[in-house]
């Protein structure tokens, strides 16, 4: 009865070490997950990245486009660093018509042509498309630059982080080359665009295709 007895409970016992043991490492795992710093404790401390280098950029008109992206009142209007980038877009704008280049226009999904701003208005032959930040959705974009045989698309426009940013993703991974010039772009602060540029220079499958580059470094 004696033996019987310690047999049946030495599995129980087993089997509490065991549970014992899990609680234990768990309690440690939990220790040290609340111990390793976050992005946020490290924040202060973070050093920016090297610059990406800014490179030229030699385009045929013929089979590239021009992305004018959110030049709308209020977008470019309440952003200074916006307001600031327009006699370098509407010197672009003009060089690429006179080159016979594609130029597309968008908004937001309210947005109308009149409230594109007069530096860089459409004329009335250009296409505009309304749509969220990426300019890509549920539009015609698409199927406007695959009619025109486009590979390659100058993306410009605020902001930086928005319009711009998915935008020019959703053109890169649609295998289209991607040129984008530092000061056709911009936001509310200067480290939302550094971080823009980081980011497309250094995204997976993205950066791929995406040449940095300064609107006088651009040429057809």
């Amino acid at each position: 009865m004696h033996r019987h007895l310690t047999a049946s409970i030495r599995p129980a016992s087993l089997a509490f070490a065991s549970l014992t043991v899990t609680l234990g490492l768990t309690a440690l795992g939990a220790a040290a997950q609340a111990n390793t710093p976050t992005i946020v404790d490290e924040w202060a401390s973070i050093k920016a990245p090297a610059a990406p280098d800014l490179k030229s950029a030699t385009l045929d008109p013929k089979t590239t486009a021009l992305l004018v992206l959110d030049f709308v009142n209020p977008n470019c209007t309440s952003r200074p660093r916006c307001m600031a980038t327009l006699p370098a877009m509407k010197k672009l704008l003009a060089e690429a018509r006179a080159k016979g280049m594609l130029v597309v226009f968008a908004t937001g999904p309210t947005g109308k042509r009149a409230d594109i701003l007069p530096d860089v208005a459409p004329l009335e032959s250009e296409t505009i498309v309304s749509t969220g930040v990426d300019k890509f959705a549920n539009t015609e974009l698409e199927k406007v630059l695959k009619a025109a045989g486009t590979q390659t698309v100058i993306a410009t426009g605020t902001s930086a982080h928005g319009a711009v940013l998915y935008t020019a993703s959703a053109a890169s991974l649609r295998g289209l080359k991607v040129v984008l010039p530092v000061d056709g772009m911009s936001a509310e602060s200067a480290y939302i665009e550094q971080f823009v540029a980081v980011h497309m220079t250094t995204a997976p499958l993205v950066s791929r295709n995406v040449t940095l580059t300064k609107i006088d470094l651009i040429r057809f």
